[in-house]
């Protein structure tokens, strides 16, 4: 019997925007070249606001996204049938949050992949999901520093776009972002982030500013 939380109207309309996005070759492993596959889950809570789970991940010299904001989620491993069980299984290690068991699948975004050819991941599998309302979210891995949940109007509010230099290599680089949770979120969880609120804009739950805006383009 479906819980009564599955049958929440703003999960069907995103289910409906995102299945146009599934793409087969979301169950491919292994990239030219030796680079890795890797996929990551946004996950949804179903409350009075609608809430996406975002991770801080903890510094550390030997990772490429060292103490950025981003989705739960990592690399394709052999054992793995597909991304979107790597998406759950990242999500479970990282956060305690069972995928498998409790996730309800709403679809697929549009694969991302990093600009820098240097990094060990060639593509990016984005997969949405959601949860019950209770769910709760733990630090459940070295590699994190904090999890949050944050509603999507607030990411999707105007105020809340914003953009931060990035030093890298000697470099210098503003981005754009989204500043929440004293954080800002950019590069690749952005690009995902901002792809799904193209969608959730057009739902007629958005907020009405969200919508006037989105209809203003």
């Amino acid at each position: 019997m479906m819980s009564a939380w599955t049958r929440d109207p703003r999960l069907g309309q995103l289910r409906r925007a995102l299945g146009d996005m599934e793409s087969p070759k979301a169950s491919l492993a292994a990239a030219p070249g030796g680079r890795m596959e890797a996929a990551v889950a946004l996950v949804l809570r179903p409350r009075p606001e609608l809430d996406v789970l975002l991770i801080k991940r903890a510094v550390h010299e030997r990772d490429p996204w060292s103490g950025h904001m981003a989705l739960p989620g990592g690399r394709w491993e052999p054992g793995d049938p597909g991304l979107r069980h790597t998406a759950a299984r990242e999500t479970w290690e990282e956060t305690g949050v069972d995928l498998r068991v409790d996730g309800v699948d709403l679809g697929k975004l549009d694969d991302v992949q990093p600009a820098n050819p240097t990094l060990p991941i060639e593509r990016i599998a984005p997969f949405a999901f959601a949860v019950p309302p209770e769910t709760e979210a733990i630090v459940a891995s070295h590699e994190l520093e904090s999890v949050h949940w944050v509603p999507i109007d607030l990411l999707a509010h105007p105020g809340t776009a914003s953009t931060t230099r990035i030093h890298f290599s000697g470099f210098s680089k503003v981005f754009p972002s989204y500043h929440v949770v004293g954080e800002h979120v950019w590069g690749l969880t952005h690009r995902i982030l901002t792809r799904f609120l193209e969608a959730y804009r057009e739902t007629p739950w958005a907020t009405p500013p969200e919508r006037e805006r989105s209809q203003e383009r």
